[in-house]
């Protein structure tokens, strides 16, 4: 398959990279055929002449331009091959309307995860989109990470669930690493120490059959220091707070 990116930010250069480990060609097309040249150069991949080019040459059409920039792009071009949308806010509708409502279209939400091929992403299609095109799709969303099939009405919590959620779960470590300082530790050991237990962690609910609190309830012994934190959390209200970050994510989400 040949893969055409319209837009060639951080995001679709992440997937890109994903994509040189598989048997697809490549071709990119981004704000003016000097920087196609240049970014193509940079990527090992090919530069199109423009972006009509690139559409007429493609199997499949990605978009990696930013939404804002739909309104004033897409109408100005003739799609007549299968569309993949990374924009956050676009619904399947609406790219409907700005391109060909009789084309296969594929929504999806990576995160920032996929620049260290690692993404949590979700897809969802269109009725137009056929089995063999989505095994594809999720071959490529495979490729810088993991997919997940997502109903596009639960888009919004998704993106507050993996697409906010990294800087959250930064917030916690730097938090960790500074309860260390305040103990003594420096920051850079402080952080190595947080970091790497923070991924231990999460690969070992990844890869055994624990749920959070099984594993909670193995490291909090009776009467002991882990209990005495974690009623300490729960009296600061931890859980409320995490819960009230989500939901107002996904409000202003909403509201885009």
């Amino acid at each position: 398959m040949k893969i055409g990116f319209i837009g060639v930010g951080k995001m679709a250069s992440a997937i890109i990279s994903g994509l040189n480990t598989t048997s697809h060609d490549i071709i990119i097309s981004g704000s003016s055929l000097a920087r196609s040249r240049e970014i193509a150069e940079l990527l090992e991949v090919e530069a199109a002449e423009s972006h009509q080019a690139l559409i007429d040459e493609a199997d499949l059409v990605i978009l990696g331009i930013k939404p804002q920039l739909f309104d004033r792009l897409l109408p100005e071009l003739t799609f007549t091959k299968p569309i993949m949308s990374m924009a956050a806010g676009v619904t399947l509708d609406r790219l409907a309307a700005l391109t060909n409502p009789e084309l296969p279209l594929i929504r999806i939400m990576p995160n920032l995860n996929a620049q260290i091929l690692q993404s949590s992403t979700a897809i969802c299609s269109n009725q137009h989109v056929s089995e063999s095109l989505l095994t594809a799709a999720k071959e490529i969303t495979d490729s810088f990470g993991t997919t997940f099939d997502i109903a596009e009405k639960d888009f919004d919590n998704f993106t507050a669930l993996a697409g906010s959620s990294p800087a959250y779960i930064a917030l916690f470590i730097e938090a960790l690493a500074k309860a260390g300082v305040k103990n003594g530790f420096g920051k850079t050991q402080a952080l190595d120490i947080v970091t790497q237990t923070v991924k231990a962690t999460a690969e070992h609910l990844l890869k055994s059959a624990d749920k959070p609190n099984d594993l909670i309830d193995k490291v909090a012994s009776p009467g002991g220091t882990t209990i005495a934190g974690l009623m300490d959390l729960e009296r600061t209200g931890l859980t409320h707070s995490v819960c009230s970050a989500i939901d107002k994510t996904i409000e202003k989400s909403k509201s885009l």
